[in-house]
């Protein structure tokens, strides 16, 4: 009898522990609708010379349709997708070398996603934060 009632008292617990667990759902839906990359270092280039990195931290904002999940399982490709594009052609600010031209980032990324994930898929990139290996201003020469 008293085995029962600590079984019973047992799946009370873990239901109000699994239920508290779930995420609450606000608004329309879009919480949670962004993959969220691992910093990349960025190289600035000026003059065809490396003169610094610049380590950015980058949200790709998703539709409201799409598979949050699904795609943050895809955050290696985003990353890579990144890193391709600014060794391709680096995303030097050139009034400030501490900073990368993040209106050319976001752009070179939205496509790049867009064709990783699929049509529809992708609403926005915002760069989150930019931290530079090496705090310096325009190079004078």
């Amino acid at each position: 009898m008293i085995r029962r009632a600590l079984i019973a008292v047992a799946i009370g617990l873990a239901a109000t522990t699994a239920q508290a667990a779930e995420p609450k759902k606000e608004g329309k839906g879009d919480v949670g609708q962004y993959v969220e990359l691992q910093p990349v270092a960025l190289p600035i280039v000026n003059k065809g010379l490396l003169v610094n990195y610049v380590f950015v931290y980058v949200r790709i904002n998703l539709t409201g349709g799409a598979n949050a999940a699904r795609l943050r399982e895809k955050e290696p490709f985003f990353r890579d997708a990144l890193v391709r594009a600014g060794h391709r052609t680096p995303f030097t600010n050139p009034a400030d070398l501490s900073q990368v031209d993040t209106p050319r980032l976001t752009a070179a990324l939205a496509r790049e996603a867009a064709a990783i994930a699929g049509p529809g898929q992708i609403r926005s990139v915002v760069v989150t934060s930019q931290a530079p290996r090496r705090r310096i201003g325009q190079l004078r020469g």
